[in-house]
């Protein structure tokens, strides 16, 4: 985790006012700040009573101690918490967690799937769909880039494009930089940018570098990526919400799949036929079972 992003850090946050007024704090008051400083990620869930218990503390030490730091009250310091750790839970940072109580992780996982998925099917619509299909089936030459936790669905999208045509290609590469992969690009080549949250400032410049060479970019990205669509031909939002502290990725595999298809049937004959030559170079190389 980023520690200078962890809630609630930051400016008049808790650790920051903590780490003041530390050396005036009574033994009592050491003995809740240093819990509460390995629990700052998760202060927003608890009640003062949790905390006192949970700090080997009276309410009274906790109440005295917040008003140390501050605050009115614990609540208004929660409150704090909670506000700082909601919004950069939504730029994906992975605070928080499922705690052991919170009954079935697997239902609550499997639930908030679900409800992406059930919002990418509002969004995507049939025509969108296969417009950026025709895009990527009939280019000369189609460049996926992804960055961080996108990388692997670029990765996957490669693969499945690669079953249907030739010329696809992925990148950055491991200790590569991103103009090599852009040089060369022009109108009759496409690019696939996949840019989910916490993505680096480089996608914004890579998306103004293809619309300036005219290049055709299909931009995949989150709710928080919505305004970079602006610099693209085809455009397609997809939720990652978690239930917990890391993003899941149903609904963007899902896309990639609806894509992947739509392409190979674009292609026909051809997209069959390419099936076919993997299909028996497989089996000359012997490296599927």
């Amino acid at each position: 985790m980023d520690h200078d992003l962890a809630a609630p850090d930051g400016p008049g946050g808790v650790r920051e006012r903590i780490e003041v007024v530390y050396g005036e704090l009574s033994p009592l008051e050491r003995t809740v700040a240093d819990f509460v400083l390995e629990h700052l990620s998760e202060l927003a869930t608890y009640s003062g009573a949790e905390l006192a218990q949970e700090a080997g503390a009276s309410k009274a030490t906790v109440s005295r101690f917040f008003r140390r730091l501050g605050f009115p009250s614990f609540a208004q310091a929660r409150a704090q918490a909670r506000a700082q750790a909601s919004a950069l839970r939504a730029r994906g940072v992975p605070l928080g967690g499922l705690p052991p109580q919170a009954g079935n992780a697997v239902a609550a996982h499997l639930a908030q799937d679900q409800r992406n998925l059930a919002a990418l099917a509002r969004d995507v619509e049939h025509v969108r769909l296969e417009r950026a299909a025709q895009l990527l089936a009939g280019a000369r030459r189609v460049l996926l880039l992804g960055w961080r936790n996108s990388y692997p669905v670029a990765l996957h999208l490669r693969e499945q494009l690669l079953q249907a045509r030739a010329a696809v290609d992925v990148g950055p590469h491991p200790g590569q930089t991103v103009a090599e992969e852009l040089t060369g690009l022009e109108r009759r080549d496409a690019l696939v940018v996949v840019a989910f949250r916490r993505r680096p400032p480089a996608v914004g410049r890579v998306l103004a570098a293809a619309r300036e060479a005219e290049v055709p970019t299909v931009l995949l990205t989150d709710p928080t990526g919505r305004a970079l669509g602006a610099q693209v031909e085809h455009c397609f939002t997809v939720p990652v919400d978690g239930p917990g502290a890391f993003d899941g990725y149903a609904a963007a595999m899902s896309l990639v799949t609806m894509l992947a298809e739509a392409v190979l049937a674009r292609r026909g004959r051809a997209g069959r036929e390419r099936i076919e030559q993997v299909g028996r170079v497989h089996a000359r190389l012997g490296e599927l079972e």
